[in-house]
């Protein structure tokens, strides 16, 4: 029988539908073409992007010529443009505010076929400290109150191009989504003084079945609420609110543990579209007239990735009523991650 069930952050509901497509057979996942022919992110080619901000290197090299292993552009077509003053204006209930931001592009490998589940740790660490760098010289902007780091997989999932890439947009404001967020770790600290992310950790630790698996730094979760089937999400087993503050050895195991979720992804799924999503503090810059905003985030907020492939369609009933409908248990998504292969999953689950 179908359930409902709350969201333990955010105060939204999800329909389970189980019975609606329990397999990852179950989800036809278009393939699509891989080829380099023409694009700007494959070595040699760095002529048609814009100047290059900052580049990951091995060997001595001019700016926007081979020899990188992770570059980092400007987006040609930017949602958001880094000149100007932010000014908000408005009519009555019409808000407005000028489009001042950022929005750059990571450049993941010179290799246009790379894929971050076979790459090297290495690489996937160069990878997560050139975030943590754009993320931090992005901070330095006061205007600039938080910052996204994103990825989209596949044409379903919003990719435009199929060389590996992530991006960042940097915004004026706050979006509602994470003040949410914000808000009710916040809450739940002050109530409790413990962080809510940390609770949820120790209790899905307790009963396992949401666990699809961990190492020494961190831990992958099927969530309890998911919106999309195999959704999940990757936390610091160890209290921590922001990204940047990773040492070494987390971020080696992060590289690890990502390259594994996405290899599952790709030998159970068969490589769906998915969105990756980095959840991090945002500018805790003091704000002018704020002195409230994010008073006890150290304490209260827990980063974490989340990971969202694209097997279903949003559709009418999700636009009108913001319910989602899943049709994967999460228990059922966890128990077919746990294994290596699609074979695998099929025996330790069963019909």
């Amino acid at each position: 029988m179908s359930e409902l069930r709350k969201d333990p952050i955010l105060d939204h509901w999800v329909i389970i539908a189980a019975e609606r497509g329990q397999r990852p057979n179950d989800f036809a996942i278009e393939k699509e073409e891989q080829t380099p022919s023409g694009c700007p992110f494959c070595s040699s080619n760095e002529y048609m992007t814009p100047p290059e901000i900052m580049a990951v290197c091995s060997v001595d090299r001019k700016p926007d010529t081979p020899g990188w292993e992770v570059r980092v552009v400007p987006n040609k077509f930017p949602a958001l443009a880094i000149e100007g003053k932010v000014r908000r204006s408005g009519i009555g209930l019409l808000n407005r505010m000028t489009g001042v931001g950022a929005h750059e592009v990571i450049i993941e490998s010179p290799e246009h076929c790379a894929d971050i589940a076979t790459m090297p740790r290495e690489h996937v660490v160069n990878i997560i400290d050139t975030f943590i760098e754009r993320i931090v010289d992005l901070r330095s902007d006061h205007r600039l109150r938080h910052i996204v780091v994103f990825r989209n997989y596949g044409a379903a999932a919003g990719a435009s191009l199929s060389h590996p890439h992530s991006q960042i947009i940097a915004l004026p404001t706050v979006p509602k989504l994470v003040s949410d967020k914000l808000t009710a770790a916040r809450n739940h600290y002050l109530h409790k003084e413990r962080c809510i992310f940390c609770d949820l950790i120790e209790q899905e630790m307790a009963l396992p079945e949401r666990v699809v698996f961990q190492n020494d730094h961190f831990i992958v979760l099927s969530v309890f609420a998911a919106r999309f089937p195999f959704e999940v999400n990757i936390f610091p087993l160890s209290h921590q609110h922001d990204i940047v503050l990773m040492n070494h050895a987390q971020k080696e195991a992060l590289a690890d543990i990502l390259s594994q979720i996405l290899l599952r992804y790709r030998d159970i799924l068969g490589g769906p579209p998915y969105n990756l999503i980095i959840q991090t503090t945002p500018n805790t810059t003091p704000r002018p007239g704020h002195p409230e905003y994010w008073r006890t985030i150290e304490y209260d907020y827990h980063w974490h990735i989340e990971l969202m492939p694209r097997l279903t369609k949003t559709a009418g009933f999700e636009w009108g009523t913001g319910f989602y409908i899943n049709p994967v248990s999460p228990e059922r998504a966890a128990a077919f991650l746990r294994q290596d292969t699609a074979e695998e999953a099929e025996a330790a689950v069963g019909s």
